[in-house]
């Protein structure tokens, strides 16, 4: 059984999936935020053949520590989430995830126009990976 992360953007929807041991993440792709429908449908698909076990979503906070407008649209997302999946959700602190992902695209070489396509599944692997990082051995 895996985990999923989900990096919500308003726009696109990072997702990266753990090992089956979890101790590593792994970008997977990015979903379309909308429209809805279509965004749940293959969110759905790959629950089913990655077979997770629990579903982690990013949640956005201030650097001191508070929860702005961002984190509100996180909640309401998740809420959605909750009534249409029957896999338990947890949400963790994504703070600079996205800064990060940039920063080691920049540093792999990835052209701007390519770093547009990875940086939301790259954002999602990182906040997976402190994730699992967390976890007792």
């Amino acid at each position: 059984m895996r985990i999923l992360a989900i990096d919500h953007g308003t726009r696109r929807m990072g997702i990266a999936v753990s090992d089956e041991l979890k101790l590593i993440a792994q970008p997977l792709e990015y979903i379309l935020a909308e429209p809805f429908a279509p965004f749940l449908e293959r969110l759905k698909a790959l629950l089913r053949d990655k077979e997770v076990e629990l579903i982690l979503v990013g949640m956005p906070r201030n650097m001191d520590g508070s929860y702005g407008p961002a984190a509100l649209k996180v909640q309401e997302f998740v809420a959605v989430l909750k009534a249409a999946v029957t896999i338990p959700i947890k949400t963790w602190d994504e703070r600079l995830t996205s800064a990060m992902a940039n920063r080691f695209l920049i540093q792999g070489n990835v052209r701007r126009e390519k770093r547009k396509e990875k940086v939301d599944k790259m954002a999602a692997a990182i906040l997976l990976q402190s994730y699992l990082d967390s976890l007792p051995r």
